[in-house]
């Protein structure tokens, strides 16, 4: 019998203890207009969580505006930044923090980061939609704030941005459809694909969509983060 649990232990199949280990830290990923900003808050709060946006983690560290790194730093300067703040944030986690974290679009694109997160053992979220979808919720936002994305002026370069980066949030441990769900969907969907209790919570708006809600941020206009 000790030879036998010994084989099963070299086989690397996990412990009981293991597979029912809870996550730590929730990271949500992927496109403009998936969601991100308006799954994460409530997914935290139905979690007992707090809820945490990478890029601004970011803002605060460096003092200035996404779109300020960006313009007067270059792409460089602002992923070095990122990855600070995701160890910083890392660390947090590693001393008992929990949280349901919103990167940006292009965070887990970076190798460096992509292998931290997957390092340390937290679970990752791809939250996905058609392309059509994500460029229809991007512009009714752009059009209810009244600003300009350039990013937002073609189709094509949009579509082609998506399957650029579609591939590297693949890797995330889970993926979730947001097609036409509303955000107390996704949340109790979420909440029991992760293992994660999946209680009730009035503060969830059960009605709305993520199509008014879960769109690219102003931080998002002078750079493709």
């Amino acid at each position: 019998m000790r030879k036998r649990a010994r084989s099963r232990a070299g086989s690397g199949v996990p412990a009981t203890r293991d597979r029912q280990r809870k996550p730590e830290a929730i990271f949500l990923l992927g496109f403009m207009g998936a969601g991100k900003s308006s799954v994460g808050p409530s997914l935290a709060l139905q979690l007992g969580w707090a809820f945490e946006d990478l890029d601004e983690r970011i803002e605060r560290r460096e003092q200035r505006r996404i779109h300020e790194i960006f313009r007067d730093s270059g792409e460089s300067v602002f992923r070095a930044a990122e990855r600070a703040a995701l160890e910083e944030l890392l660390s947090e986690v590693r001393a008992g923090a929990r949280r349901v974290v919103a990167l940006g679009g292009g965070a887990f694109v970076q190798n460096e980061n992509a292998r931290l997160i997957r390092d340390a053992g937290l679970a990752t979220v791809f939250l996905d939609a058609s392309v059509d979808e994500l460029w229809r919720r991007c512009r009714e936002q752009a059009a209810r704030e009244g600003v300009e994305r350039p990013l937002l002026s073609d189709l094509s370069e949009f579509r082609v941005l998506y399957e650029n980066r579609r591939p590297h949030y693949a890797r995330a441990r889970f993926c979730h459809a947001t097609d036409g769900k509303t955000v107390a969907e996704i949340v109790k969907e979420l909440a029991e694909k992760i293992g994660m209790p999946s209680g009730k919570s009035s503060s969830i708006r059960s009605k709305a969509t993520v199509a008014t809600q879960g769109t690219p941020k102003g931080r998002e206009r002078g750079g493709k983060n």
